[in-house]
């Protein structure tokens, strides 16, 4: 991977200089002129595809966003259900009958009449092209080690006076059109169904597509995590061609437990893009949905309700519940993505197209490669699609729940205060991928702490009290921050700024960067032990008044984690005042008393380079074959799965489609560890470090048919570390 060579000129001393008496000076005084590109070696050559040959694993440096902290985080909104008056005149509406779930004469496996649950309502989703601007700011175009560059012969903008400009928009494929696409709120007991249709043929916007994404326009949507039958789950193992333009298909998504069992209730899916092949791309591109969801009973989105977790409803139904095609207040989805941007000088050339042309013409729009090695990630951080946000809050208590849609970024967050605005990362003489983030916080100090309420697998049996945590591709954290107080019982006041931090350097998709080099066992030169990127800017701003006054639990109210050890918290029981044992939240599952006669499988996820062509990466020593199942499970059982890390100094994120895991055991030792304190709940993600054994326990219930398990390190998915297995009677 080459960002670009070391360059020794004084990068502090230029970039304050150029941002502060203006960019086109700088560049003067250096002996550069706009235009000028480092790398250029004359004009763009056609993109045709070079089939066979290998692949360039370049990245460009995406121009330095100049005014981060000035737009506004989005915060999606549910999307409305289609009126049964409008379903009425689809020429093929929704219905259970043979033939009728997809436009490939689908049929539903289960209806929801079978479970003893109400019809469902019904969501239309288009699959749309089109522009996204992930940002407002100026951008200063730069190099490798920070320098202000000009831009390439044939960019689509111009410099102004400064030397600055303003990004073109890119082209985006989206769930109806945006990004993040569009956010459902579900509710366990009221199943949905959503018609996805693919309009990616269309392009009323005329933009150019880029070279990446699934070059036939086909789409798959997986609900993640979600309980669902093969046909409407979105794998490849079930649909490997997936839907092209034209087609349409019907996920049913019954949001019922396995076995009706409320404690296999869960609170935050995502939907994204499964096409064989081209996931990471169309992910990438934009195929990214929201799935928030409720337990009317506990966990409704009223905060005088159930668990009472933060959330007030902006509407109720004419029975007093919750009106889910409403926004609730202080629950806030939180989905965190990396990009690039191209500069124009590098050059496109990877497995699926490319012959090593520049492309000027695309020079600030969304840049992406299939690196089957290394895996991608960018350099500039987003949330809910906007690079750099910031979000104004109330004192009182919010719900944030946060959603890792990078390709292969892995994040560790903290909530940090600093006497000093941010900087850039060049102006503090870095360089490189050390570039990566673009902004940093040298005086941050931790401020605030996290109360984590969730995981992927739904509500925990009690809190966990964090500094900080880790998010891997696709997994999800639900948190409480209490906006009305610091860590150290300072009350906040109107203006006080709290920064979202990332302090967890990732150069590539391998791993994390490594404080000790693990070949030489010496400290790594590489390693940054100040890297703090602040994601998202956080203003306090008031009191909430009236109905909005802070009637959430707070959540230390129940027995609690403290650094990876139970606290048991007394409270006095207001009719007797006594002191009792505080409330637990959601109970889990219980486990058999003994796995003896469990069956047991074990799938290693290794890399070999050598295997031929783009793939590279292989469960069991084998390329993901969609005829060729790996397991057979049968319907109602459960088994034993371990789950290898074949090392090379890579961690793989594995998920599991159709139901959540417990982990047993890491290397041996029972878990959870103080590493990973989360493995005491249900998960659909196994978070797999280098040459780790993980054990996990999972059952097979409700459905039959075939699924797929696979790495969320979306490079490792497309380069074929999936395999298929199927449910049996």
């Amino acid at each position: 991977m080459n960002r670009g060579k070391p360059f020794m000129l004084t990068r502090r001393e230029l970039l304050k200089f150029g941002l502060t008496s203006g960019v086109a000076a700088a560049l003067g005084s250096w002996g550069f002129r706009p235009g000028t590109v480092f790398g250029q070696m004359g004009p763009s050559t056609p993109n045709t595809a070079c089939a066979g040959q290998d692949i360039r694993e370049e990245y460009p440096t995406s121009p330095l966003i100049l005014e981060p902290f000035k737009d506004e985080l989005p915060i999606p909104t549910p999307l409305a259900p289609v009126p049964a008056s409008v379903v009425a005149t689809w020429s093929s509406p929704p219905d259970p009958g043979v033939g009728r779930q997809d436009s490939n004469g689908g049929t539903h496996q289960i209806w929801t009449t079978q479970l003893g649950l109400p019809d469902p309502i019904i969501y239309q989703i288009k699959l749309e092209v089109a522009p996204h601007s992930f940002t407002s700011s100026k951008v200063l175009p730069i190099d490798a080690v920070g320098l202000p560059v000009g831009l390439p012969p044939g960019a689509p903008v111009s410099l102004s006076s400064d030397g600055t400009t303003r990004l073109p928009e890119s082209t985006i494929y989206g769930f109806n059109g945006t990004f993040p696409g569009s956010m459902i709120y579900a509710a366990y007991g009221q199943p949905s169904l959503v018609r996805f249709e693919n309009h990616l043929d269309e392009n009323p916007h005329n933009l150019d597509r880029q070279d990446f994404g699934s070059p036939d326009w086909n789409f798959l949507t997986h609900l993640h995590n979600g309980h669902t039958a093969p046909e409407s789950d979105g794998n490849p193992h079930y649909s490997p061609n997936g839907y092209a333009p034209g087609q349409w298909v019907d996920n049913l998504y019954l949001n019922w437990p396995p076995d009706g069992d409320d404690r296999e209730k869960q609170s935050f899916f995502w939907m994204h893009d499964h096409r064989q092949d081209h996931t990471g791309a169309n992910v990438y591109k934009g195929l990214v949905g929201l799935y928030p969801l409720y337990d009317p009973r506990a966990d409704p989105g009223d905060e005088t309700k159930g668990y009472r977790l933060p959330g007030v409803p902006t509407a109720r139904l004419s029975t007093g519940a919750v009106d889910y095609t409403k926004p609730i207040k202080y629950d806030i989805p939180l989905a965190f993505y990396d990009c690039a941007l191209d500069d124009g000088a590098v050059r496109h050339q990877d497995w699926h197209n490319g012959c090593g042309e520049r492309h000027p013409e695309w020079w600030g729009q969304l840049f992406h490669r299939h690196f089957p090695n290394h895996g991608f990630v960018g350099d500039i951080f987003t949330v809910n699609g906007k690079a750099y946000p910031v979000l104004k809050v109330k004192r009182r208590r919010y719900r944030l729940r946060f959603l890792d849609a990078s390709v292969a970024r892995i994040y560790e967050f903290k909530l940090m205060s600093s006497s000093t605005p941010p900087v850039t990362a060049a102006s503090t003489g870095r360089v490189g991928d050390k570039l990566q983030g673009q902004w940093q916080l040298p005086d941050g100090q931790q401020s605030m702490v996290f109360t984590q309420i969730a995981s992927e697998g739904g509500l925990l049996p009690f809190p966990i009290v964090r500094d900080s945590f880790q998010t891997w591709p696709a997994k999800r954290r639900e948190v409480i921050v209490d906006f009305s107080k610091y860590m150290d019982g300072t009350p906040t006041t109107n203006g006080d700024v709290i920064y979202l931090v990332n302090t967890l350097q990732m150069s590539d998709g391998r791993q994390p960067t490594l404080a000790i080099d693990e070949d030489t066992g010496l400290p790594n030169p590489e390693f940054d032990p100040n890297y703090r990127v602040p994601v998202l800017k956080i203003v306090i701003d008031g009191d909430p008044a009236g109905s909005e006054r802070d009637r959430s639990r707070d959540p230390l109210d129940y027995t609690r984690l403290v650094d990876g050890k139970a606290t048991l918290r007394m409270v006095v029981n207001p009719k007797t005042s006594i002191l009792v044992p505080a409330l637990r939240m959601r109970a889990l599952p219980l486990l058999p008393r003994s796995f003896e006669g469990v069956p047991r499988r074990t799938f290693e996820l290794k890399r070999l380079a050598n295997f031929g062509g783009e793939i590279q990466w292989l469960i069991n020593g084998l390329p993901f074959e969609p005829t060729a199942p790996l397991a057979f499970p049968v319907l109602g059982s459960a088994e034993l799965w371990i789950i290898k890390n074949g090392g090379g100094g890579w961690v793989h994120p594995l998920h599991i489609h159709e139901e959540e895991h417990r982990v047993l055991s890491r290397n041996g030792v029972r878990a959870p560890d103080a590493a990973h304190p989360d493995d005491r709940s249900k998960e659909d993600v196994v978070a797999l470090e280098p040459g780790e054994r993980v054990l996990i326990y999972r059952k097979f219930r409700t459905f039959t048919g075939p699924y797929v398990a696979h790495c969320h390190n979306l490079a490792h998915e497309d380069h074929s570390m999936m395999f298929g297995w199927s449910i049996v009677p």
